[in-house]
C-alpha cells in the first residue's frame, strides 16, 4: 500500500493546483478558426486515440493468457498517466518556448495555461490551440504504449508507470520538440518526419530493445507459446489501420489536399506489406498466416509514418513492401538470438521507423535523394544517428534509475503465475469455470448416454 501513496498524493496536488485559474488569448479576427480543418482534426484526434485499445487487442493476442489483462491493461492506463502529465508540463517541453532547439520552456504552458481556442498562428494556424495539444497528445499516448510490447510478461505494474512517466517527460516531449517545434534543431536542419515516424516509433523501438536487454529474458524463453487469441490480433489491426487515417492524415493539421494524399500513402503501403509479408513467407517455407498478415500491415504503416505527406502512391507501394521484407527478416534473426522483445517491436517498430526515416531522405518529393538532392538526405542519416542513441541510451538509464527506486522485474514465482494474477488478481476470463462447466455436462451426458443404453 505505501508505495501507491506517493502517485495518489501527486495526483490530489495535481487536482488542487487545477483549480489555479488559467488564462488564455482571445480568438483573433485576423486568424479565424476554420470549421472545416477543426471538424477533421476533431475526428482525427478521435481517430488516433482509437489506435492505442485496437494496440491493447493486437499486443493482448499475442502473449500467453496468463499475461493478457497486465498486457492490455498497460496500454490504457497510459492513456491516463500521459494525459495528465500532457497537461500539467508535457505539451510545454514539447512545444513551448524552445530552449536552444532542444526542449521547450517547461512554464510556456504548464497546466495548459495560454492554451485555448483562438489558433496559434504557428503551430495551429486554422484549428483552435487547444485541438492541436490535444492531437498531439495522442501521439504522446501511443509512443510509450508500443513500448509495452518489448518487456511483456516481466515488468512490475508500479515500476512500469513510473519509466512511463519519466520517459514521456525526459525522451518523448524533448524529441517532439528537436522534430515538430518551429525551433527545434532537427526541423531546422530540414529533417521531416511528417506523423512521427521518428518521434513515436523510432523511439519506442529503442526504448523496447533498451528495455528487453535490462530486464533480461523470461524465465521460460525459448519454448513455444501459442498466442492467446488471433481474433483479438486480426481485431487489433483494424483498430490500428483505421486509426492512423487520422495519424497521418491529420498530421496534414487541416482537411486539404495534404490530408488525401497522406490517406492515401497510408492505405497503399499497409496494403503492400501485408502482402510482402504473407508472400515472403510463403517463397521461404512458412506457411501464411493471420498473424503475419496483420504484422506486415502494422510495419506497412510504421514505414509510411515519417513520409505520407511527401510522397508518391507509387513510391509508398516500394515503401511498404520493402519495409515488410527487411523487418520479416530482422524477426527471423531475433528469434534465433538470445534478445527477449517479447513481441518483436524493435523490429518491427523500430527498423520499420528507420526504414521510413530513411526512404523520407530519398523520395520526398524535390528535396530527396530520388530528385537529386543530398542535402535532406545526410541530415536524415544523422538524424538517425542521434536519435537512436538519445532514445536507446535515455531509455537504459531511465530504466536503470527506475530499478534504484522500485524493483523493475517481478518476482520468478510471479512470472510462473502470470501478471494477470500476479500484479492485477484478475484473468482474462474464467477458463476453470468454464472447464468445470463442460466437465460436469459431459458427464451427465455420459450417464444419460448409458441410462438409454442399460433401457
Amino acid at each position: 500500500m505505501k508505495k501507491w501513496t506517493i502517485p495518489f498524493v501527486l495526483l490530489a496536488l495535481i487536482s488542487l493546483l487545477g483549480l489555479v485559474p488559467t488564462s488564455a488569448p482571445e480568438p483573433n479576427p485576423e486568424q479565424p478558426i476554420n470549421t472545416g480543418d477543426t471538424a477533421w482534426m476533431l475526428a482525427a484526434a478521435g481517430l488516433v486515440l482509437l489506435m492505442t485499445p485496437g494496440l491493447a487487442f493486437f499486443y493482448g493476442g499475442m502473449v500467453r493468457f496468463k499475461n493478457v489483462v497486465s498486457t492490455m491493461l498497460q496500454s490504457f492506463i497510459v492513456m491516463g498517466i500521459v494525459s495528465i502529465l500532457w497537461v500539467v508540463v508535457g505539451f510545454s517541453l514539447a512545444f513551448g518556448n524552445s530552449i536552444g532547439g532542444i526542449v521547450g520552456n517547461p512554464t510556456t504552458f504548464l497546466m495548459f495555461n495560454n492554451v485555448g481556442l483562438a489558433t496559434h498562428s504557428d503551430l495551429s494556424p486554422t484549428i483552435p490551440f487547444a485541438l492541436f495539444a490535444l492531437f498531439q497528445l495522442k501521439f504522446a499516448i501511443i509512443t510509450p504504449a508500443l513500448i509495452t510490447g518489448g518487456f511483456a510478461e516481466r515488468i512490475r505494474f508500479s515500476a512500469f508507470i513510473l519509466f512511463i512517466a519519466l520517459f514521456c517527460l525526459f525522451i518523448y516531449a524533448p524529441l517532439a520538440h528537436w522534430t515538430w517545434h518551429p525551433d527545434g534543431f532537427l526541423r531546422k536542419w530540414g529533417v521531416l518526419d511528417f506523423a512521427g515516424g521518428t518521434v513515436v516509433h523510432i523511439s519506442a523501438g529503442f526504448a523496447a530493445l533498451a528495455g528487453a536487454m535490462v530486464l533480461g529474458r523470461r524465465k521460460d524463453y525459448g519454448a513455444e507459446h501459442a498466442p492467446y487469441n488471433i481474433p483479438f490480433i486480426l481485431l487489433g489491426t483494424g483498430l490500428l489501420w483505421f486509426g492512423w487515417f487520422g495519424f497521418n492524415a491529420g498530421s496534414a493539421l487541416g482537411a486539404n489536399e495534404l490530408a488525401a494524399s497522406a490517406f492515401m500513402n497510408t492505405n497503399t503501403a499497409s496494403a503492400a506489406a501485408m502482402l510482402a509479408w504473407v508472400f515472403f513467407d510463403g517463397i521461404t517455407g512458412r506457411k501464411p498466416s493471420a498473424m503475419g498478415a496483420c504484422i506486415g500491415a502494422v510495419v506497412g504503416l510504421v514505414a509510411i509514418t515519417p513520409a505520407a505527406g511527401f510522397v508518391t502512391v507509387g513510391q509508398s507501394l516500394f515503401i511498404g513492401t520493402i519495409a515488410a521484407i527487411i523487418s520479416n527478416l530482422a524477426v527471423r534473426i531475433k528469434t534465433r538470438s538470445s534478445l527477449d522483445d517479447t513481441l518483436d517491436v524493435f523490429p518491427c517498430h523500430g527498423l520499420g521507423g528507420i526504414v521510413g526515416m530513411i526512404a523520407t531522405g530519398i523520395f520526398a518529393k524535390d528535396v530527396g535523394l530520388f530528385y537529386g538532392q543530398t542535402e535532406t538526405f545526410l541530415y536524415h542519416l544523422l538524424g538517425l544517428a542521434i536519435v537512436s542513441a538519445f532514445t536507446f541510451g535515455g531509455s537504459w538509464l531511465l530504466y536503470k534509475f527506475t530499478a534504484l527506486l522500485i524493483p523493475i522485474r517481478v518476482r520468478p514465482e510471479f512470472e510462473s503465475e502470470g501478471l494477470d494474477a500476479s500484479q492485477h488478481s484478475e484473468k482474462a476470463n474464467d477458463l476453470e469455470s468454464i472447464l468445470q462447466a463442460a466437465a460436469q455436462i459431459s458427464t451427465q451426458y455420459k450417464q444419460r448416454y448409458y441410462e438409454e443404453e442399460l433401457n
